[in-house]
């Protein structure tokens, strides 16, 4: 299997508000930067978008280090929560809807595809990656804001 790292961002001015996610994948000494986002938005739908065009761009099943500083997506795939979502018809432990369930879904079925190993790390403490999704996330979320003035 082929070892790529993906890094990951998402951004968004106001919780709704215009948002976007950035993401760097790096295989073999190449490195590619992809971003987008969307007007309407929140930031946890952004750090999911994020990583569903990240993995969405390998064309074969990867060994992959995902590497975000977005506790919701990092623990929701390492403890099980969004397997036991989906499991549960999108109900959380507490019964109430799961957020998001069309981008887990997404998400869980592109990591059952892949090897993923996730890495949390703490936003805007200086990772040079972290760094660079979050400036992509935020241009990204600042072309919609321009739109809406």
């Amino acid at each position: 299997m082929k070892k790529v790292e993906i890094f990951t961002d998402g951004a968004c001015s106001g919780n709704p508000g215009p948002g976007g996610w950035g993401a760097i994948l790096r295989y073999n000494g190449h490195e590619k930067r992809i971003s987008g986002g969307a007007p309407e938005t929140t930031n946890n739908r952004m750090e999911l978008s994020g990583v569903i065009a990240a993995l969405s761009q390998l064309k074969e099943p990867c060994e992959v280090i995902l590497t975000s500083d977005s506790r919701y997506v990092c623990d929701a795939i390492q403890k099980g929560w969004a397997e036991s979502w989906r499991k549960n018809g999108w109900r959380k432990a507490d019964k109430k809807p799961a957020l998001n369930s069309d981008l887990w879904e997404k998400l869980l079925d592109l990591l059952s595809v892949h090897h993923v190993t996730v890495n949390w790390i703490k936003g805007h403490a200086g990772h040079p990656e972290n760094e660079c999704c979050d400036r992509m996330a935020v241009a990204e979320s600042q072309k919609f804001q321009k739109k809406v003035q």
